[in-house]
């Protein structure tokens, strides 16, 4: 029984991080950048849900959607002062800016929202249901998350390969001057690329904050963990990410359960280097073509 209640959490805690990576995907595939400020969008999610529908008292659907608009909106403002100014200029320095900002943001929220957790009630998770037979409870919401995470996956390749936008979004990375020349805006692009990325971060903090508790620090870790995900899965690859995300989750869940958690960061990140040893473009990623 409890191998099987560390696969059910260890699929919904993947699931989390495996959204957080396609937010990495997305601007990687999108912009050549990745936002690692990426674990401070989901704990943001997380609060604002928090604060407008427990705080304000408003209703749980106005709540969520105000949260993620104004998480997308987040992602804007980091592609615009933490990424354009630098990656406009060949220069790195946005490996360094997103992580200040999401450390500036972090003690934004530790100073007004406060340090002690809190928990975010959901009907999803106030009460596990039996599972016939196993006498295992399981909380609705640790089965809606992965399917949640899945079907995202799911858009996101269909949106990327099958549609017009989607492709158009992938030749700005390829080639950036035509794009241009085919009426491509690029920094419109590359602007929404970061907000779908941080939006998608802010889904992963609302689902899972009436299982975890809501801080100002939540994301650190996770944050850390989606980024090895997207690395682990293939950066490029939405359903690479999405996949690698769930096998981490597992492997965490079942690690815990049968060694303990004291051994769970340990191990997990030793196999993430071990696999990355064996596939260093990731489980699912594909070495780049170099045109000489």
């Amino acid at each position: 029984m409890q191998l099987l209640a560390a696969l059910i959490s260890g699929l919904g805690l993947g699931s989390m991080y495996g959204l957080m990576a396609l937010g990495f995907h997305i601007t990687y595939s999108v912009s050549g950048t990745v936002n690692f400020a990426q674990g401070s969008s989901m704990m943001l999610g997380a609060v604002l849900c928090f604060t407008f529908a427990q705080t304000l008292g408003w209703p749980m659907p106005l709540a969520i959607l105000l949260a993620l608009l104004l998480c997308a909106a987040y992602g804007l403002v980091v592609e615009f002062a933490a990424v354009r100014p630098f990656a406009s200029r060949d220069s790195n320095a946005w490996l360094m800016s997103t992580v200040a900002l999401g450390i500036v943001l972090d003690n934004v929220v530790m100073h007004t929202f406060g340090k002690e957790p809190r928990s975010l009630p959901s009907p999803l998770a106030s009460s596990p249901v039996e599972v016939a037979g196993l006498g295992l409870g399981i909380y609705p919401l640790q089965l809606l998350i992965p399917v949640v995470g899945l079907l995202l996956a799911a858009v996101l390749h269909v949106v990327a390969r099958r549609t017009r936008w989607g492709i158009a979004l992938l030749a700005v990375v390829q080639n950036r001057d035509a794009a241009r020349l085919m009426g491509i805006p690029i920094k419109r692009a590359i602007a929404a690329a970061f907000a779908l990325s941080t939006l998608l971060a802010g889904v992963a903090g609302m689902l899972i904050a009436p299982l975890f508790n809501v801080n100002a620090d939540m994301g650190t870790l996770f944050g850390l963990k989606a980024f090895a995900v997207a690395i682990l899965g293939g950066i490029g690859s939405a359903w690479g990410v999405m996949v690698a995300g769930l096998l981490f989750g597992v492997a965490e869940g079942l690690i815990t359960v049968t060694l303990g958690s004291s051994y769970t960061q340990i191990i997990t990140f030793s196999l993430v280097i071990v696999a990355l040893a064996c596939k260093p473009n990731g489980l699912f990623g594909r070495a780049e073509v170099k045109k000489v």
